[in-house]
């Protein structure tokens, strides 16, 4: 849970209402209707806060593929904004495990930045994390807040989780928030967890620990406002 002032946001991990196995990937799939995401629209509206449902399976993409996609309620319920995972997980890491997330997913395509009660915020997914492009174009959009729900495995977070959310949050001048899988899941995969935010300088000022749990901090805009200016690399860009 992120604390802004006197509002609130609550973030959840990637696929976090279904984690089963691949051949029952298509029949857990739902609409932007359907009851995952309608319950989500609800509590965002009774507790008047700023909800991120980290990502569902979203049926209806081409091929008979699903989109992996995010979606950021706003304390009134309303939907501020979907974002459709860019970047699918096709990869062997070292584990043991093949993953092609492409197999049943298809990319999107939109890069999206909503607006919520406290800021600007860029979404993304996972995998996305790794290509720094992305977030450029968030910021340049005016995000100020990265969401990035995931569901990093144990092999590549334990290297590479907290090292690419710092750097994104260094070279955007942004918090980022992280909200995390963790745990063992069907065939035996793993995911590294440690949920995060950080802030726009890249210092680490929350993080969950092993196992279950939550990560809690501020979100202070004027600290953005004023890193951006001492130290203004995104207006001194030149590519």
């Amino acid at each position: 849970m992120i604390l802004a002032a006197a509002l609130q946001m609550t973030s959840l991990p990637e696929n976090f209402a279904w984690m089963g196995p691949e051949p029952e990937r298509a029949g857990n799939a739902e609409s932007l209707e359907g009851p995952t995401l309608s319950t989500l629209a609800a509590l965002a509206r009774e507790l008047e806060v700023t909800l991120l449902g980290g990502s569902i399976l979203e049926a209806g993409a081409p091929g008979g593929r699903l989109y992996n996609t995010s979606v950021l309620f706003g304390p009134d319920g309303a939907r501020l904004g979907v974002y459709r995972k860019i970047h699918l997980f096709d990869v062997e890491v070292g584990d043991g495990q093949t993953y092609r997330e492409s197999a049943a997913v298809a990319p999107g395509t939109q890069v999206v930045v909503a607006t919520a009660p406290f800021g600007k915020v860029g979404l993304s997914v996972c995998y996305d994390l790794r290509f720094p492009e992305l977030y450029r174009q968030l910021a340049a959009e005016g995000a100020t807040t990265l969401t990035v729900p995931a569901a990093f495995t144990l092999a590549t977070g334990k290297d590479h989780w907290e090292v690419l959310l710092r750097a994104r949050a260094i070279e955007n001048q942004a918090y980022v928030l992280a909200p995390a899988q963790q745990g063992r899941h069907p065939k035996d995969r793993m995911t590294w967890g440690h949920a995060m935010l950080v802030d726009p300088w890249g210092l680490v000022t929350a993080r969950a620990s092993e196992g279950e749990g939550m990560a809690v901090g501020p979100i202070d805009e004027e600290l953005t406002a004023r890193i951006r200016k001492t130290l203004p690399a995104l207006t001194h860009r030149r590519l």
